[in-house]
């Protein structure tokens, strides 16, 4: 899925130019961003639900090089697919 494709179903299913129907779904996409940047998790019901989570430092390989490397800590997003999307894929 990708923004253009957001932008086209709104579009399509609000009767929108697509310069309004663009906007509106990058204004979709960055109040997702804004949630899981406050709450650290966004839920559509019947979709799913996003969460941030932290991952630790830890060792890795340069696979040019072979040389160990350390990672730093950081954070991720996760999605869980709720059980009606999972019924319905």
């Amino acid at each position: 899925m990708s923004k253009a494709f957001l932008a086209q179903v709104i579009r399509d299913s609000a009767q929108l130019t697509g310069v309004a129907a663009n906007r509106a779904a990058t204004d979709l996409m960055d109040a997702i961003v804004k949630e899981l940047k406050k709450n650290g998790r966004f839920t559509l019901p019947s979709f799913g639900t996003f969460i941030v989570r932290k991952t630790k430092a830890r060792k890795g390989l340069n696979p040019r090089t072979g040389e160990q490397i350390k990672v730093k800590a950081g954070k991720t997003v996760r999605f869980k697919a709720s059980p009606t999307l999972k019924k319905t894929v």
